[in-house]
């Protein structure tokens, strides 16, 4: 989404390469449950995607889940 003329305009550069550290389990659910231009229009920050009721869900789904000393998570 980054090279698309409408967020070059609408958004800086560092704003279009800052991220947020999450686990892979989160980045898999958040994927799974929206596209890449939803994610981009509607959840740009990060507390866009901790106040949607369905990842709201996912993360305490992931936070019951047990860690596995081999799991890179």
């Amino acid at each position: 989404m980054h090279r698309r003329p409408r967020f070059k305009k609408n958004f800086k550069r560092e704003e279009l390469h800052r991220g947020v550290y999450i686990c892979r389990k989160c980045h898999v659910g958040i994927h799974k449950a929206y596209d890449q231009m939803t994610l981009a229009n509607k959840f740009n920050r990060l507390e866009d995607l901790l106040q949607d009721e369905t990842l709201q869900r996912h993360f305490e789904w992931v936070g019951k889940q047990r860690v596995r000393i081999d799991d890179d998570t």
